[in-house]
């Protein structure tokens, strides 16, 4: 095996964000609204969107720190805890997790699987929240759409990390004529492993054949998401080979679970498609127990690093 460095770069272009938050979390005023309950607050937006990166406190509310949006409807708790299948599981709502009910400023959430939890419920603007937990002083910060107008895309490559993580593995399923022939023609499975691991992948040569559970992983080693100066809907992931030339792919979604990568240095197209699907807090198969399963994934803040295709050249 060859000891030459490779970052191999993978930019990803999103769909137009039509939203973006600009409030600065120190500054935010408490609001009285008069003549609206807490209940009619929460009910009044299909879907509050948990802005992770601002969260604030040395505690965690499991459920939060899981969910990418969730929705108060009839005394239900709904959860999308998934980017793939975004703004479809659920029509958009995202899963069935637990109950709530109002009390003054607080909400009592039971959660199906984290138990019971007081949260203070401080209105900041219209549509925006801090939700407290009171015992940690640990607060999450939500903002309220309809489903009509919440943009999809901009959580989804927003948080394009989970979205390699919600695969058990990426399958190569297509390699274009066009090209040169160049050492990645012979990876064939990557996966992007989760947990107390998130900045580590794996790959694999196993033929296109090999089942999923039999697959063996020839080569460990870290990736990276950066921002593009100038541009906050491309994205550039980093997968860093010990035998590959300083090179980069441009990549493109497909859908929620195929990507291509185009390969500039050789002209050469590929299609990788998740594997393995994980849903995070499902029911049970065979209906026999409506209990959610656990899982270790959580969300946690990430700065990504600003991209310079400098650092790609020879």
């Amino acid at each position: 095996m060859k000891t030459i460095k490779l970052l191999l770069a993978i930019t990803l272009f999103s769909a137009t964000m039509s939203s973006c938050y600009t409030e600065v979390i120190v500054e935010d005023p408490i609001i009285d609204e008069p003549g609206i309950s807490l209940n009619q607050l929460l009910s009044s937006y299909e879907l509050w969107y948990v802005n992770i990166n601002e969260t604030t406190g040395n505690g965690e509310v499991p459920f939060l720190q899981r969910a990418f949006t969730v929705s108060f409807i009839n005394g239900t708790l709904y959860a999308n805890n998934n980017i793939s299948g975004i703004g479809t599981n659920g029509n958009g709502y995202g899963i069935d997790v637990g109950a709530y009910g109002t009390d003054f400023d607080f909400v009592d959430i039971d959660h199906d699987i984290d138990g019971f939890y007081p949260l203070r419920v401080d209105q900041l603007s219209v549509n925006r929240i801090r939700m407290v937990d009171t015992s940690t002083n640990t607060s999450y910060y939500l903002t309220g759409y309809q489903r009509s107008n919440f943009d999809y895309d901009f959580v989804f490559y927003d948080n394009i990390h989970y979205l390699l993580q919600e695969f058990t593995a990426w399958k190569k399923i297509y390699t274009s004529q066009e090209g040169m022939l160049n050492e990645f023609d012979d990876e064939n499975f990557l996966t992007f492993l989760s947990g107390g691991n998130d900045d580590t992948f794996l790959s694999s040569t196993d033929t296109e054949n090999t089942p999923i559970a039999d697959l063996i992983y020839d080569y460990e080693g870290v990736y990276t998401i950066y921002d593009v100066e100038g541009d906050p809907y491309s994205k550039v992931l980093t997968l860093d080979y010990d035998y590959l030339d300083n090179e980069y792919f441009e990549l493109s979604v497909i859908n929620d679970e195929t990507v291509s990568l185009f390969h500039p240095g050789s002209g050469t197209t590929y299609e990788f498609q998740g594997r393995g699907y994980i849903q995070y807090l499902r029911p049970s198969s065979d209906g026999s127990d409506t209990r959610l399963k656990q899982t270790n994934k959580k969300r946690k803040k990430i700065i990504n690093k600003k991209f310079n295709k400098d650092d790609f050249k020879k």
